[in-house]
């Protein structure tokens, strides 16, 4: 039987938050996503599809759902959170696999114009 009184309990409990639960156990001790990285500044979007609860949803999934209604940051999502990044990267992979979120990832470095371009634009201004 577990006392309530015992120091050893005190640990799982945080004064303000309740009950402290690890992001391992949030993720089932996964620290990867298979369907990808998602990057930092990668947007995320629900897709119409709404999760029911058959689908095997944990509370932090239908979290990033709700959120998603609106294009948000991968960063965004972790802050409004208050999930690691590394977390809420394995549960978005989760919400892709079910296609209950879309992710766009930003464009490559590769297809912007270099520095030259930027640097001309900014002398033509000044020259105006």
């Amino acid at each position: 039987m577990v006392d309530p009184g015992d120091p050893a309990d005190e640990q799982w409990l945080d004064e303000h938050a309740g009950p402290v639960v690890r992001p391992y156990a949030v993720t089932r001790g996964r620290a990867r996503t298979e369907s990808g990285s998602f990057d930092l500044i990668s947007l995320v979007v629900a897709t119409e599809r709404t999760p029911t609860a058959e689908m095997g949803l944990g509370p932090e999934h239908l979290a990033i759902v709700a959120l998603c209604q609106r294009p948000l940051s991968v960063a965004e999502i972790a802050a409004h959170l208050n999930l690691p990044l590394g977390t809420v990267r394995v549960l978005l992979g989760d919400l892709v696999e079910r296609e209950l979120v879309r992710v766009r990832e930003p464009r490559a470095t590769a297809a912007l114009p270099d520095d030259s371009v930027f640097e001309a634009v900014i002398n033509g201004l000044r020259a105006l």
